[in-house]
């Protein structure tokens, strides 16, 4: 039996693609696939981060986005929606998108891991997300445990911590924390 063809697209008919489509899909390099939905926990846990970033950073010069957020990465092509992204001052706009509906400029970008993505959100695409000069840190959120990962952009490199209940998370781009507790915080328990 033969396989289907792949078709590729460049990056305008996939923003052509996304306007049309009622699921959201990530592109790199003419490809573009489906991004699958989470769980209810996955979702509570993502509303969670961006509440806590919202009232913490009310006030500043940093807006806090959800998932309909499409950011891209400018060196490597990658268009994808975090769960959540911080952009501080103001927007940068991907020039190729003549919507103006995709940001190139993000402070942070977190991503709560699900079975299904954690392995491509802790290796391929934290290496895209560390390639946009603009990220300082990015939170990937645990869906098997009560724990956060923080990589934070250093003067030499990259540095990863871990934190657990009982702890916060420190963010110092946004000069703020968030407990690990609030994260997980499940209203229905």
């Amino acid at each position: 039996m033969s396989r289907p063809a792949r078709q590729f697209f460049d990056f305008d008919a996939y923003l052509a693609l996304e306007q049309e489509s009622e699921v959201r899909h990530e592109y790199l390099d003419g490809e573009v696939w489906a991004m699958a939905g989470g769980s209810p926990e996955h979702s509570a846990v993502k509303v969670n981060v961006v509440a806590l970033l919202r009232d913490r950073l009310r006030g500043r010069k940093c807006r806090v986005f959800d998932s309909d957020l499409r950011i891209r990465v400018p060196e490597t092509g990658l268009g994808t929606y975090p769960d959540a992204s911080v952009v501080c001052e103001r927007l940068e706009l991907d020039p190729e998108d003549r919507k103006g509906h995709t940001v190139t400029n993000p402070t942070v970008l977190i991503e709560v891991l699900s079975p299904s993505t954690e392995g491509y959100d802790r290796g391929e695409k934290l290496a895209h997300y560390k390639r946009i000069e603009s990220v300082e840190e990015v939170v990937l959120v645990a869906h098997d445990d009560r724990r956060v990962d923080l990589w934070r952009r250093e003067a030499d490199g990259w540095t990863q911590r871990t934190y657990r209940d009982g702890e916060s998370i420190a963010l110092q781009s946004l000069d703020c924390e968030l407990p690990v507790s609030e994260v997980f915080a499940d209203p229905l328990s």
